[in-house]
């Protein structure tokens, strides 16, 4: 594994077998995402990967979630090792790590925020499904705990494409800058 030379992270969130599955245009975000992760690794960018995932029986998810409850009993009987696996087309190259969350932000339930202090990150640039869950989610709590922040809008898909235009347009560039993925890789 090459040295960081930077204080940046990249975030793949939510890419995962379990989720691709229901976003329309797929493989545009997939593809999108590929050159994202591809132009960090040459810039010596670490990536990381976040994936929500249960133990057997879903005991993390409460009825009391609304988010999360409707769905415990399909949790609890999923093979979660299928569901939690990042999609093939962007998958973790040996040496880069991924984190198994147990709520919607990136940060909720799971080590993200001991890797970012270990990499020395400070700048996260954030992509994933969906725009109206895990990338506002983490994004609202990266900036409470002071990251800067950089969205990628073309690595990130909501399943209401309306929602998707009003986050990125109106709500995110309040505490992220908001960069289309050529102005990204071409930094």
């Amino acid at each position: 594994m090459k040295p960081q030379t930077q204080n940046t992270a990249l975030l793949v969130m939510d890419v995962q077998m379990g989720i691709t599955g229901r976003i329309p245009n797929a493989e545009i975000l997939l593809g999108n995402t590929a050159e994202a992760i591809a132009s960090a690794r040459t810039q010596n960018i670490p990536v990381i990967y976040v994936v929500v995932g249960f133990r057997p029986g879903a005991p993390e998810v409460s009825l009391n979630n609304k988010s999360f409850g409707e769905g415990k009993e399909r949790f609890a009987g999923a093979d979660m090792n299928a569901f939690m696996k990042v999609h093939p087309d962007v998958a973790p190259q040996d040496g880069e790590v991924t984190v198994v969350k147990r709520r919607i932000s990136a940060f909720t339930g799971s080590d993200l925020e001991v890797i970012l202090r270990a990499y020395g990150a400070q700048h996260l640039v954030l992509t994933g499904i969906s725009t109206s869950g895990v990338v506002l989610s983490t994004l609202r709590e990266a900036a409470d705990k002071d990251y800067r922040l950089t969205v990628i809008p073309d690595c990130c898909a909501d399943g209401d494409e309306e929602v998707h235009r009003v986050l990125i347009t109106k709500v995110f560039p309040r505490q992220a800058d908001v960069v289309t993925l050529e102005d990204w890789t071409s930094m």
